[in-house]
């Protein structure tokens, strides 16, 4: 089978084919780094958004614009399924990499974090691997400069010309996109955090309503996570036994933290604008689902907040 790096290369080159029906620009750095722009110097759309939330999870998941639920948005939703959820969405689509350079950061995701290798999460889940090509994902208002470039291909053991890198700022219909794609990995990541096996883990599927495209990136910010804290449904197949999941099960949702229940924005203010001073167990779905395949039992917990959402939109 192929690598994870290499199946997102695949969908890069497809990506470059089709650059000028998607609206993105794609270039190659003077070190030889092949670079997408979906979103920072370009608008590109949804189709590009629906295309980078794909790369994100290595090809192993499907991401669709469907109409949302009109008890929760009356505008459309982002689909994400997968039935490998563990690699596409860990292994790939978390956001578990910061990229730092000379006035320049950015929030890295895709299978490049595979072949590092450097976070404590894969001693947990492994999927390390070293391909011979590599595919990151950067959430960023700027396109990485050589050097940044150069470090990322190192450490992933790679030579630069092997790298290819999109990149596409919060507040693009492309960011935005690829962020809300996320409601899956944020229902395995607080999995992850709370110590559940991830193994039992065998499908995936969600929905987060789709925000307007935002002015600025904070902004985007706001509206992309209560996208997901509020209007966020997860549905996971799991094996194993009934009793395990009804004592996590109250815990998964966002509706579990202190913190919920306000705008992100209002908590991010409240916080002096520090991320890690938020409660990290508020960054999860409004509402999980699990659906034991070994008993046929099923679990629903949570619930969406339709009126926190229309708070939060109607904030320009």
């Amino acid at each position: 089978m192929s690598t994870l790096n290499e199946r997102a290369h695949e969908l890069c080159d497809a990506m470059t084919a089709d650059a000028d029906q998607l609206g993105i620009a794609v270039s190659t750095l003077p070190c030889g780094t092949r670079l997408i722009d979906c979103g920072v110097k370009v608008l590109s759309g949804l189709d590009a958004g629906l295309r980078l939330s794909e790369v994100c999870l290595a090809g192993l998941g499907a991401v669709k614009i469907i109409a949302a639920d009109p008890k929760i948005w009356s505008g459309p939703a982002v689909r994400v399924s997968t039935s490998r959820p563990v690699a596409a969405c860990m292994a790939s689509q978390y956001a578990g990499w910061e990229i730092k350079g000379e006035k320049f950061f950015a929030m890295g995701s895709g299978p490049m974090r595979a072949a590092a290798c450097r976070e404590e999460l894969f001693q947990h889940i492994g999927h390390c691997e070293k391909p011979g090509v590599c595919v990151g994902v950067l959430e960023t208002s700027k396109l990485p400069p050589d050097g940044v470039c150069t470090d990322i291909a190192e450490k992933c053991g790679v030579p630069p010309e092997r790298l290819t890198l999109l990149a596409a700022r919060t507040s693009s219909p492309a960011g935005t996109v690829q962020i809300v794609a996320r409601s899956v990995e944020t229902a395995l990541h607080k999995l992850h955090v709370l110590g559940f096996d991830l193994s039992r883990i065998v499908e995936g599927t969600g929905s987060a309503p789709l925000p307007p495209v935002a002015s600025d990136d904070l902004a985007a910010i706001g509206w992309t996570n209560d996208a997901i804290l509020y209007g966020g449904i997860v549905h996971l197949k799991v094996h194993g036994d009934d009793e395990s999941l009804a004592s996590i099960g109250p815990r998964v949702p966002s509706n579990a933290s202190p913190d919920y229940g306000r705008p992100f924005a209002e908590i991010f203010q409240h916080y002096g604008g520090d991320f890690y001073r938020i409660d990290p167990l508020l960054f999860s779905p409004a509402a999980v689902h699990f659906i034991n395949v070994d008993t046929g039992n099923t679990f629903f917990y949570g619930q969406t907040a339709p009126e926190v959402l229309a708070e939060s939109f109607a904030k320009k």
